[in-house]
């Protein structure tokens, strides 16, 4: 007994210097384990869901160890590889990610592929409770003919590959035509257009990557039709996003006057938000000083893809075939159907932003087909006791980075009402990192711990500034790991 009283003198400063580190496993560590039991969290996830959720349990209890495992060796998922390089405001939530990772009781292990390396089984036995957050790395598929043809590309691989996204660094997109077509209404549909046709002088002072740079200097579009399935009450962008492209320089709005019939009539009964978005729209419609601009963009409504044309070769885009819809009902809820007539656009380029959709991690985890997420009750997992879930796989991709803050602030608060109610079992001890750790030791993988990740951060920064930019990032996984290693 004596020598553990003796242990208990020093083991709080221990325990503090323990957690600085990616994985505590001294023999004092153990014993200190095995004496007083904490509870242990791991999160699979190291974007804004699983930062947020972090946040929040390390907040509510002082007692809480929270581990974050992510795929790549760098953190922060869609805020570095999603939020677009003219949008740094909204990069700024990484400051609050870094003090969370930085807490005493947080750790952060980079290049750790979970399903791969390491099994959610062998997480749930290390851990008391596992909270899923590893997002959407998917893309939703348009489903016609001629959507593998060159050219067509997935929003989601089109912005990894300007912002630096290690798998989609070989995209090499062609920008050698006059017109783009973007199918998709969303916000990153709009990224999409506002960066092929956005002023070089002005991309060159973000985070662009500079293979993105070179190759937007050697475009050739000059024109992007935004087309849509529903009608302009139906838009799911907000009005910043369609304010930017309305102020692009040297660019003007080419817009159909016929879409936008009667749609004056039914601004009194929209919501605040919905209805200035609308006059915005419409007042951008009416706008015409008779001066041809370098560059246009425009929306094109009540269309749907039915099939990707090809040039002669038949290997490589050439246009978009597609269907004119009406629509039946009205508001959020309308639904877009066939007339039976067609429209055919032409386009050297095609990228679809139809939607982003979550994967199976790992046989053991319940997942729906259908909707692309964790089948789950306010986060927690259905019949699986001890497993949580938090973002874009809970609910699926919608919303902006504050949907998810509250998404994840409500995952965090219900397993914390599990561990108080005792549904979350506590009396068992867990080891956490330490067990984790040794796994991937026995299987030849080393973590990258956040003050690692903080050595390419300093390298990316110094990059640069050489060229006179906020960073120049890292594209390659092993040059990631030489320079957190080095």
């Amino acid at each position: 007994m004596r020598i553990i009283k003796r242990s208990f003198l020093f083991m709080p400063s221990l325990l503090q210097a323990s957690r600085c580190h990616s994985a505590p496993s001294s023999p004092a560590w153990r014993l200190f384990s095995a004496v007083a039991s904490s509870p242990k969290v791991c999160i699979v996830g190291g974007g804004p869901a699983g930062y947020y959720t972090a946040q929040h349990l390390l907040k509510a209890r002082s007692d809480m160890v929270v581990d974050i495992y992510e795929r790549l060796p760098v953190p922060f998922g869609l805020v570095r590889f999603g939020v677009a390089p003219d949008h740094p405001e909204v990069k700024n939530v990484i400051n609050t990610f870094t003090q969370t990772a930085q807490h005493k009781r947080c750790s952060f292990f980079g290049n750790v592929s979970i399903g791969t390396d390491v099994s959610v089984e062998e997480l749930k036995k290390a851990y008391h409770a596992v909270v899923l957050s590893y997002g959407a790395e998917g893309n939703r598929l348009m489903g016609v003919p001629g959507e593998d043809l060159a050219g067509v590309f997935s929003a989601r691989d089109f912005v990894g590959w300007y912002n630096g996204l290690p798998s989609n660094k070989e995209l090499q997109p062609d920008l050698s035509c006059e017109t783009a077509v973007v199918l998709g209404q969303g916000n990153v549909a709009l990224d999409v257009a506002r960066i092929l046709l956005s002023p070089l002088d002005f991309l060159k002072k973000t985070d662009i990557t500079q293979q993105a740079l070179k190759s937007l200097r050697e475009s050739r579009v000059r024109r992007v039709l935004i087309v849509g399935r529903r009608g302009p009450l139906q838009i799911a962008c907000t009005i910043k996003e369609v304010r930017e492209m309305i102020n692009l320089p040297e660019t003007n709005a080419d817009m159909l006057p016929g879409d936008f019939e009667d749609i004056a009539e039914a601004l009194k009964d929209l919501p605040r938000p919905r209805k200035r978005l609308t006059e915005l729209m419409l007042k951008t419609v009416k706008v015409d000083d008779g001066q041809k601009a370098n560059k246009q963009w425009g929306f094109r409504f009540l269309r749907s893809p039915l099939k990707v044309l090809s040039d002669r070769d038949g290997k490589k885009v050439a246009g978009i075939r597609l269907a004119v819809n009406k629509l039946e009902g009205s508001g959020e809820d309308a639904r877009a159907l066939p007339t039976g007539q067609t429209q055919d656009l032409e386009c050297g380029l095609l990228i679809s932003s139809i939607g982003y959709k979550s994967l199976p991690i790992d046989p053991s985890v319940p997942f729906d087909p259908h909707t692309s997420t964790v089948p789950n009750d306010m986060g927690r997992v259905s019949h699986t006791a001890g497993l949580y879930c938090s973002g874009w796989v809970k609910r699926g991709p919608t919303g902006v980075i504050a949907t998810t803050m509250n998404d994840s602030f409500e995952t965090a608060r219900i397993l914390l009402k599990d561990v108080e109610s005792g549904a979350l079992e506590l009396s068992s001890n867990k080891a956490g990192a330490q067990e984790i750790t040794s796994l991937l030791q026995t299987r030849g993988v080393r973590p990258v711990s956040f003050s690692e990740w903080e050595k390419i951060n300093l390298e990316e920064v110094r990059r640069g500034e050489v060229l006179e930019k906020p960073r120049e990032k890292v594209l390659d996984v092993k040059e990631m790991l030489d320079i957190a290693w080095s």
